[in-house]
């Protein structure tokens, strides 16, 4: 029987490329290979946020710029 909440579990759980780190919900945690250990730090945490927004956007500019250099925009 198929997994219904699969995708949503996928949704939550959000990785941070080039990083050892995810977001599950609301909560940034450390992967390691022994485990993960949730963040508590709000200045890390905060710095975190930032540099997922970050790299959101400049994904978005690169993706645009592409699509512009092939004639789709």
């Amino acid at each position: 029987m198929p997994d219904l909440n699969l995708s949503k579990r996928m949704r939550a759980i959000t990785p941070l490329p080039g990083t050892p780190v995810v977001r599950r919900g609301s909560h940034w945690w450390l992967v390691a290979g022994d485990g993960s250990f949730l963040a508590t730090d709000p200045t890390f945490t905060g710095e975190l946020d930032r540099f997922a927004a970050a790299r959101a956007a400049a994904d978005r500019d690169v993706a645009h710029l592409r699509a512009r250099r092939n004639g789709k925009a």
